[in-house]
């Protein structure tokens, strides 16, 4: 049995729960880089290909983490067009692993990290961005009744207790104050556009990075890491997405500063008129939502940072990403004070 790098558990208690379910077999365990939050192994018992999440060890931020979540909306989707992997099991005690987790099927793709996309030609990167668009425009166009989901969060007001949360998990935590944060945190609901009632699906983590494509197609065949989901406002991912355009390269991955043209990648204006064009009727994405983003993300960065102080966050360099939460504020404030067009030509 090929032991995982930095397993928070043993992995001989996984071994014995997959051989009561699926019988006794050869397993082998790899743990995934590049995520900061829920702890993410490859896992092949047998003939059975899968992916395990599991809630970090150590102490965390109520209501952060919630696997069971993540398992229930896989669940739901699964039995509509939008992509998702095949949800396995769910574990819901502790005594196995430490904490509960669930298994979803393994796929076979690619996911890009970086979102200047090295290695691709111009043509193939306006076909991932474009694919990406319409990824999130099927998942917004599900009812949450209709596929048991209706009360997986509270319809209406979305923005107004977002930012609520967002704001109390800020104030909750022990890192140093950031006075940029703060101020966003002050702005947010004295300009917050008023309710129009749209509903839908949130993904809350809608980005390059948590998408699976076909390894030849610029089509995602996964969307992946469900943690922030809830129901929800569908500009709030459209904002979210579209940070890409408003952060540096080594601001996680961003693509401000770079050729977009000679890169072959999709202005903004281009990448949400893709969005509407195969979403159902939206009102326009706003400044609000790309502040809203961007405080949001600081927040999850502050988040990251005090798990890496406490030890329990998932990624072995969480902590070299705690200066991001302040870089994050500082660009929702440019846009903020006009220093930057917040919506790209």
């Amino acid at each position: 049995m090929a032991q995982p790098l930095n397993a928070d558990f043993d992995p001989a208690a996984l071994k014995g729960f997959l051989a009561s379910r699926f019988g006794d077999a050869a397993m082998s365990l790899e743990r995934i880089g590049g995520g900061q939050s829920n702890p993410t192994y490859f896992v092949d018992y047998g003939a059975h290909r899968m992916v395990l999440r599991k809630k970090p060890a150590g102490p965390i931020l109520r209501g952060a983490h919630a696997v069971d979540r993540e398992f229930r909306v896989l669940e739901a989707l699964a039995r509509t067009n939008v992509p998702v992997p095949g949800p396995v099991l769910y574990h819901d005690g502790a005594e196995l692993l430490g904490t509960p987790f669930y298994l979803m099927e393994r796929l076979d793709g690619r996911v890009f990290h970086d979102c200047s996309l090295p290695g691709l030609s111009p043509s193939e990167r306006r076909g991932i961005y474009f694919g990406m668009a319409e990824a999130m425009a099927k998942l917004h166009a599900v009812r949450p009744d209709e596929v048991g989901l209706g009360d997986y969060g509270r319809p209406g007001n979305y923005f107004e207790r977002q930012i609520g949360r967002w704001t109390r998990q800020l104030r909750e935590s022990l890192s140093d104050r950031i006075p940029a944060l703060e101020a966003v945190a002050d702005w947010l609901p004295q300009h917050m556009p008023v309710d129009d009632g749209r509903v839908s699906i949130a993904h809350g983590d809608f980005r390059l990075g948590n998408l699976l494509f076909h390894p030849d197609k610029p089509q995602v065949i996964g969307i992946l890491d469900w943690e922030l989901s809830t129901i929800g406002h569908p500009l709030a991912d459209l904002g979210f997405c579209s940070m890409t355009w408003h952060s540096a390269p080594d601001e996680y991955g961003g693509i401000l500063g770079l050729d977009h043209e000679a890169l072959g990648i999709p202005s903004q204006r281009e990448f949400l008129d893709h969005y509407f064009a195969h979403a159902v009727p939206t009102a326009p994405l706003q400044r609000f939502h790309l502040v809203f983003s961007l405080f949001r993300f600081a927040v999850i960065f502050v988040g990251i940072a005090d798990r890496a102080r406490e030890g329990s966050a998932a990624s072995a360099d969480a902590a070299s990403t705690s200066p991001l939460a302040g870089r994050f504020a500082a660009r929702a404030q440019e846009i903020i004070d006009g220093a930057r067009p917040w919506s790209a030509a």
